[in-house]
C-alpha cells in the first residue's frame, strides 16, 4: 500500500484526514519500535520517511511522539523511550515478489516487511530492514 497515496471515500472526494491519520499512526509505531538509545533528528526523520515524504506528516509525527511520551527530542536528538523493540523472528514478515525498497528504491525478489500495530510497512531489503528498525547504523 502507498501511504503516500491519494484515499479517496464513496462519493469520490479525497479524505486527506484519513490518509494522514494512517501515516502519522504507522509513523508513531515505528518510532515506539525503534532500537536505539539516540538518534539525530536527520536519522529520526530519515526512518519516518519510510511511511510518509510530506514534511507536514513528519513534522506531525515527531510531535505526536513527543507529546504521547514516545520519544523525548533535545538540541535535534531524538530518544525513544520505548524498549519494544521490533523482533525478526516474529515482527518482520518476509514475501517473495517483486518489489522496489521503501527505503532506498533498490529491486528485491524477497521483500521484508514490518508488521506494526497500525499496520504493515515495507517492503525493505536485507540491510534496509536492520537500518529502519536500528539493528544496523
Amino acid at each position: 500500500m502507498d501511504h503516500d497515496g491519494d484515499r479517496t471515500g464513496a462519493d469520490g472526494d479525497a479524505d486527506p484526514f484519513e490518509a494522514d491519520d494512517d501515516r502519522v499512526a504507522l509513523g508513531l509505531a515505528l518510532l515506539a519500535r525503534l532500537e536505539h538509545e539516540s538518534l539525530s533528528l536527520a536519522d529520526a526523520v530519515d526512518r519516518i520517511e519510510t511511511v510518509t515524504s510530506d514534511p507536514t506528516i513528519t513534522r506531525t509525527i515527531l510531535d505526536e511522539a513527543e507529546l504521547r511520551g514516545i520519544i523525548d527530542r533535545d538540541d535535534g536528538i531524538v530518544r525513544p523511550k520505548s524498549r519494544q523493540y521490533v523482533r525478526f523472528g516474529q515482527d518482520v514478515i518476509t514475501k517473495e515478489g517483486d518489489f522496489s525498497c521503501r527505503r532506498c528504491g533498490s529491486g528485491l525478489s524477497t521483500g521484508y516487511f514490518i508488521d506494526l500495530e497500525a499496520g504493515e510497512l515495507g517492503p525493505f531489503g536485507s540491510s534496509c530492514i536492520r537500518k529502519v528498525t536500528g539493528r544496523d547504523d
